[in-house]
């Protein structure tokens, strides 16, 4: 017990060091950051900035892990006599906070004010979190509330009363309560920032809005922005396309086109299918290799799964598929009602057995519906089109049926419903005319359930296929697979759905919806090689990092940056729209440089500003961030308007932008396609940006639902936030998941506790040491030992690695 008071007093004692220290900071005004007239020379002056975090809970220790590498960075450039910036904001745009809002609302109306929830409700909700997330995964609703799905009881974690939680329904109370929280945690953390440049996001703040509007209206002048039709990542719940982090789960995760085969069901129809008499029926199967349609010898249903008959359009007709397909295709147009399936009938597996089928292309006049026991029933409809000649899996469920009569008998499967011929349709060097007949014979796979080695089987035939693939068979003889798939493709239907499963922060499973969006052209060539310019001359820091940029440039494309539900800027020309929540985010680091000039302490409204928000026009923003021509019509005092060009010319560009890895898929490729359209004047794009792993807390996933999981509060409060810092530093560099441990920042406690002992003693006896420069041989190599940790540490920070394009190497 003694020990454990011990541990206290000695982490108490850091605590008390550090509110002395932040006064003395904030009474010196030690992290205000002001430009000065003449331009800076290299090394100079140092403009760094961290991601602005959404606005709807508590800072966490993964925030404070990416923020510590910029912060560890300013204070090294400080101390090298640079003139360092380092501001903080806060986003509140997009879908988490209004989804949170609303959830609450959901909760007051359903269980009262409070709500009353019983153990039954928790029980329920927290399986169906579950159960919503991709296997091997909780969903983030669920890995950071704790088990606690409802929103009212996150926000009770939060510490708030009954009273205070209901008014959070309104979407702007959070606007108010938790940025405030967060500018103390980041003081408390010893943050050096200039908190004069803070601000939040949303048409909240007129000068931010007018930042964002002036991005939107110059971005669509340049024809970067465009109104367009296409499959899009879809909330039916909100109504509205769902972008990355709008996301709780399935962040990254895009559109997967197929083809989709019509296969007609032939007539009399089985007594299930009686009320679709007068219709025509389809079996809805969907394809990624349509150029092998020719040799379809069956259809493939999942005997135990469930299917339905849908209406697909005016005329009637019908597709057999799941519900989750169906789904998918109303918001593609292929409904009756649109964004509404209507099921005629409902239907098993077992009641599509046997079903003669004309299918599109295929050799075979008549194939029929056969049961196979490893499809799986989230992804494509259901219905799979079976190609024994090219697909192993097809090959070895045919081979199962083939040699196995008890299985046959089992599912009713009449010997004449059985193909016995492989329809060769392509010619594959290496692999012959029937490639996955020749692959499972040399891999020696003896079953479909061989799940490895038919995954090897495909890899081995699908990439050679399609390039070095000669069509043997149809109007296409002689012609190279990858010459003849999108002329098929284009003469049939397409239907899209996620690439995996995605949950909407509002709680519902996303679909692919066919909109009309406003999009940014990433992607486009010219634009691209632009960005690809930027990117070739900034410092990555790894070539881990390089290399995801170079991916994400080479399939990016265009960006729905509109929505029609949520928080912030309406976008100018169709404000039916806002402007998406990364959208609006990939050029405000521009907006620190003369936010303090705006706010000065006030984050929202700007009450201390010289200027109007009306007054700051499109022409004002070209002024400042583009070299534009002196806005002479503007009644803004010409000395302010001179002191805002001077404080972007000094800054500017921006000398270091810190991120977790995962934003290099969106919001950090945005944030150099943008600079680059944006700012003519090549000196001022980006030249730098350092991207780190995820975090975990001792050696484990940070995850509240096992109370594995800290906010930046809560680690300050727990081992102060010198220790906390030891920790960040010590927990990991590169773009590798890191590790804080408990016991490092423990250890960090008694360390540092020890040797402030130690500098007491040493200056309680300061008449009685030595003075003048060092003379013993102990003095001097004190001295070579501090010079070479000096040196160690000016390569640690200022070269990083001797070239670019290759990893950090500190051992040379």
């Amino acid at each position: 017990m003694a020990s454990e008071t011990k541990s206290h007093a000695r982490r108490d004692r850091l605590l008390e060091i550090e509110v002395a220290a932040r006064k003395w900071w904030e009474d010196e005004e030690v992290f205000r950051a002001e430009s000065r007239k003449d331009l800076p020379k290299p090394g100079e002056k140092f403009f760094s900035t961290f991601p602005f975090p959404y606005m709807n809970g508590y800072l966490h220790i993964g925030h404070a892990f990416s923020l510590s590498k910029v912060d560890f960075a300013s204070a090294y450039h400080r101390l090298r006599g640079a003139n360092v910036l380092l501001p903080f904001g806060f986003h509140c745009t997009g879908m988490p906070i209004k989804a949170s809002a609303d959830k609450l609302s959901r909760e007051i109306q359903r269980f009262g004010n409070p709500p009353v929830f019983t153990a039954e409700d928790n029980t329920t909700q927290a399986s169906q979190a579950e159960e919503e997330a991709p296997a091997g995964r909780k969903s983030k609703v669920a890995a950071k509330s704790g088990g606690q799905v409802y929103q009212w009881e996150i926000m009770r974690s939060f510490g708030l009363t009954d009273s205070e939680i209901a008014k959070f329904q309104d979407p702007y109370e959070w606007f108010y309560y938790f940025p405030p929280l967060a500018v103390e945690d980041l003081r408390a953390y010893g943050l050096g920032c200039d908190w004069r440049r803070s601000f939040v996001t949303t048409d909240i703040n007129p000068f931010f809005d007018a930042f964002v509007r002036w991005q939107m209206r110059k971005l669509k002048s340049m024809g970067k922005i465009v109104k367009d039709r296409r499959y899009t990542i879809f909330s039916p719940l909100d109504g509205q396309p769902c972008a990355d982090h709008d996301r709780a789960t399935g962040e990254g995760v895009q559109p997967q086109e197929y083809t989709l085969i019509k296969m007609e069901v032939l007539k009399p129809y089985p007594l299930k299918l009686g009320p679709l008499e007068g219709r025509r029926v389809f079996l809805a199967a969907a394809t990624l290799r349509p150029e092998t349609m020719y040799g379809q010898t069956n259809a493939w249903v999942l005997p135990d799964g469930k299917y339905g008959a849908y209406e697909i359009n005016e005329s009637g007709d019908v597709f057999i598929l799941t519900e989750r397909a169906a789904l998918n295709l109303a918001y593609q147009n292929f409904s009756k009602t649109p964004q509404k399936p209507s099921c005629l009938v409902e239907l098993t597996g077992y009641d599509l057995i046997g079903l003669p089928l004309r299918s599109p292309l295929a050799v075979n006049e008549i194939i029929y519906a056969l049961p196979m026991l490893t499809i799986l029933t989230n992804k494509g409809t259901g219905i799979v089109t079976s190609v024994p000649s090219d697909a192993p899996d097809d090959y070895m469920a045919l081979h199962d049926l083939n040699a196995k009569p008890a299985l046959r008998a089992k599912y009713g499967v009449k010997d004449e419903w059985v193909p016995s011929e492989i329809v060769p349709i392509i010619n594959i060097p290496e692999f012959g005319d029937k490639a996955a007949e020749k692959v499972c014979l040399d891999l020696k796979i003896i079953s479909q359930n061989d799940k490895e080695k038919l995954a090897e089987a495909k890899r081995l035939t699908y990439l050679k296929g399609f390039t070095e693939g000669t069509m043997l068979i149809g109007e296409f003889v002689g012609r190279k697979v990858q010459e003849v798939k999108p002329i098929i493709k284009g003469k049939a239907y397409r239907f899209s759905e996620p690439e995996r499963p995605v949950m909407s922060r509002s709680g519902d499973e996303c679909v692919v919806a066919l909109t009309d969006q406003w999009y940014i052209t990433y992607g486009e060539s010219e634009w691209r090689k632009m960005a690809e310019d930027c990117l070739s001359n900034m410092n990555l820091y790894s070539k881990e990092t390089r290399h995801g940029f170079e991916h994400t440039l080479s399939w990016l494309n265009q960006w729905a940056c509109s929505r029609s539900f949520g928080l912030g800027t309406r976008i100018p020309w169709d404000e039916q729209f806002l402007v998406e929540s990364l959208s609006d985010s990939s050029l405000y680091m521009a907006y620190y440089t003369v936010a303090h000039i705006f706010h000065d302490g006030d984050m929202y409204k700007g009450s201390k500003s010289l200027i109007r928000p009306q007054q700051m026009n499109d022409e004002v923003w070209e002024y400042l961030f583009c070299d534009g021509q002196y806005p002479k019509s503007s009644d803004i005092p010409s000395d302010v308007l001179s002191k805002m060009k001077q404080e972007f010319d000094y800054w500017y560009p921006l000398d270091l932008r810190v991120s977790g890895k995962d934003l290099i898929q969106n919001h950090l490729t945005f944030f150099i396609y943008n600079h680059t359209a944006l700012m003519a004047n090549r000196s001022k794009w980006p030249r730098g940006i350092r991207c780190n792993g995820h975090i975990m807390l001792n050696s484990e996933k940070m995850s509240k639902s096992t109370g594995n999981f800290r906010t930046l509060r809560q680690a300050i409060e727990e081992f102060s936030a010198t220790a906390t810092r030891f920790s960040l530093a010590d927990a990991g560099d590169g773009v590798d998941d890191a590790n804080f441990v408990f016991k490092t920042a423990d250890a960090a406690i008694l360390r540092l506790t020890k040797e402030l002992t130690w500098m007491e003693e040493v200056l309680a006896a300061e008449s009685s040491l030595r003075t003048g420069p060092p003379s013993t041989y102990a003095d001097k190599v004190f001295e070579n030992a501090m010079d070479v940790a000096i040196r160690f540490t000016e390569k640690a920070y200022k070269i990083v690695c001797l070239e670019r394009h290759l990893s950090m190497d500190f051992t040379t």
